[in-house]
Formats: C-alpha cells, structure tokens, sequence
C-alpha cells in the first residue's frame, strides 16, 4: 500500500513539474484567424515571406493578388482601400488579409511614422505577388 502511494506521489509530483515546464515554455499568441477562399490547390505551393517599409504618405501601386495575402504591421498603421469597401486601418500589432481578385491600394496615411509591415503569401510556385491594376 505504501509503494503505491509513494508511486501516486512521485507521479503527481512529475504531473506538477509538467504544469511548470508548460507554463514557462514559450506561447504563440492568436492574432488573427479568418476564414478565407481562393487558397492554391496543387499538390506543391510556394510560401513568399516579405517585409516592407512605407514611408509616410506614401502608398502602394494599384493592384490585386491571385491569392490572399496575410499582412502584419510591425510599426505604425497601414490603410487598405480596397475598390467596393470600406478602408480598413491596421494598427501596429494588428494583422488582416486581402482577398484575391480585388483591386486594392495599401497606405500609410501618417505623417511622421513609417509603417512596417511582414508579408505572408502562399501561391502556386512562380505566381507573381501582385498583378498592377488599371
């Protein structure tokens, strides 16, 4: 009897130091999920992480993508106007995705923060990361 309960308690003591070991090991942290279509479907894709700076005031060309694209801000805020919606205006920490297909524009409306953003595109291999719009 004793045996086991020497064995519950090392077990529990394991259980505890487990606990511990997960609550110091480092977390993601969700920063957005979203529900999206147009994704490729071939059996290989290609992955284009980007980074960009735009100064302020100054934009984009006007243009769409062939896949969703996922944008991070690093540093300051970045407006998206894209044609039929409203513009959406990500902060610093903040994230969207442009949809395929749109014609769209990307600013930084601030006058004296640059704005930084990371850039995760997923696409069939050798497609262009944005088409100039007209």
């Amino acid at each position: 009897m004793h045996r086991i309960a020497g064995l519950g308690a090392m077990v529990g003591m394991a259980m505890m130091g487990s606990v511990a070991l997960a609550q110091d090991s480092a977390r993601p942290n969700l920063v957005l999920r979203e529900v999206v279509e147009g994704m490729p479907r071939g059996e290989r894709q290609e992955v284009q992480v980007l980074t960009a700076t735009i100064a302020p005031g100054q934009a984009t060309v006007f243009h769409t993508h062939r896949f969703p694209v996922t944008v991070y801000v690093l540093e300051g805020a970045f407006t998206l106007e894209m044609e039929g919606r409203e513009p959406v205006t990500v902060q610093a920490g903040g994230a969207l995705v442009e949809p395929p297909h749109v014609r769209m524009t990307g600013y930084n409306r601030r006058a004296d923060t640059p704005a930084r953003v990371l850039i995760v595109y997923v696409s069939d291999p050798g497609t262009p990361f944005l088409d100039p719009a007209h």
